[in-house]
Parts: structure tokens; sequence; C-alpha cells
């Protein structure tokens, strides 16, 4: 256990701090800015499973991490709708999940702001026809923006997010 802390301290730190980008840094803080404006704190996500396959779901994990920061640029998860200013729903919508679904929908404050995340989100998917599935989100509650893939990637996801606040702020 000495041997591997002297190394340690003997070594020093070997990686090389990150090159932020300045583009995407001043996007970020115009971003931050708008929020604050508008909102006046952070903005508050609720996320819906309405029965993905959790492909999507990993990707939303993903944004937790250092690399995308999602809680630093002033983004955060709730677990309650009746907190959150807008709805993150993926997969398509099962017949168990409808109810649930529209009554989250209800639960949320107006202006009511939804992204439906990934193909079968968008458009059901592969399970647009069964006798289990309601198809694609639109059809149970509306939807103001969706992010195609199977599963995108974290930053179209951050990208679908910062584009429907950015549309909302513009129409409010």
């Amino acid at each position: 256990m000495f041997d591997v802390l002297s190394r340690m301290v003997r070594t020093g730190i070997l990686t090389e701090p990150s090159q932020a980008s300045t583009q995407a840094s001043s996007a970020v803080r115009t971003l931050q800015t708008d929020l604050w404006n508008i909102l006046g704190r952070a903005l508050c996500i609720r996320h819906v499973d309405a029965g993905s396959c959790n492909g999507c779901e990993l990707e939303i994990q993903a944004l937790h991490n250092p690399y995308y920061n999602l809680e630093g640029t002033g983004i955060q998860f709730v677990a309650s709708p009746r907190h959150a200013d807008l709805l993150l729903v993926t997969g398509p919508v099962s017949a168990n999940m409808e109810e649930a679904l529209k009554r989250t929908y209800a639960a949320v404050p107006d202006p009511k702001l939804v992204v439906a995340i990934g193909d079968c989100g968008a458009c059901g998917g592969i399970f647009v026809r069964s006798y289990a599935s309601r198809g694609s989100i639109a059809n149970v509650i509306p939807v103001n923006h969706t992010i195609p893939g199977c599963p995108p990637a974290p930053a179209a996801i951050l990208a679908g997010i910062f584009e429907t606040v950015r549309s909302a702020i513009v129409e409010a």
C-alpha cells in the first residue's frame, strides 16, 4: 500500500486538462441565461418510460456523466411531474402505460413541453402495429419535439432538449 502511494506521489498527475470548446461553452452560457430569465431557476425534467427497451434510458443516463454535465447546464431530473417543466418520454406507449402517461401529462404545470425520444417514441418503431402498443407518444399526448434514433446519442438528446426550450422561450 505504501509502495503504491509513494509511486503516486513521485509520479504526480499525468492527465492533460480538457480542451473545452469555447463555442459550446458560450451556447451553454446563453441557454443558462435564457433559462434563468424565463424560469428563474433550473429546467426540471420528468422522464417517463412508456414501454421502451431501455436503450434510450442508457443514453439519457449518459447525460449525467462529466462529459455532458447536464446538471452544470442548469438542467435537472425530478421525481414528481408537478415539479417538471418538460416531459422526456421514451418508447412506444404500451397499453398498460397509456393511462399513466396521460395522468403524468395532466400533472405537469402549464406550459407543458414534451420531447419524444427515439424511433419508438417518434413513430412507434417496430411495435407500431401490436395489440399491446398504442404506437407513438403523439398518439396519446401532444409532443413538442421528437429526437430520432435507435437509440439517439446523448448529444442529440441534449440538442433536442435545448431546441425545445429555445422554441418555448421564443413563443413566450
